[in-house]
């Protein structure tokens, strides 16, 4: 299991190299980023998805696709 780990770094890592691949992986990092705190708000605030949209007044179904990255 390790090794395949370090064999998906590795992978990872060469290809981090090609500079398009890296902007397109750096902005998915950063929408899981996003993600994960309007996720962790809700909850933290006990509120539904239906709920944080209308506190935001946007749909419930934008709130999802948010939290699905």
């Amino acid at each position: 299991m390790i090794n395949r780990l370090k064999s998906v770094k590795e992978h990872l890592d060469s290809k981090l190299k090609d500079v398009y691949f890296r902007e397109l992986y750096e902005l998915e990092q950063e929408r899981m980023k996003l993600a994960k705190l309007v996720v962790d708000y809700r909850i933290k605030h006990h509120l539904t998805q239906e709920e944080l949209a209308s506190k935001l007044g946007v749909t419930q179904q934008y709130i999802s696709k948010v939290e699905n990255g």
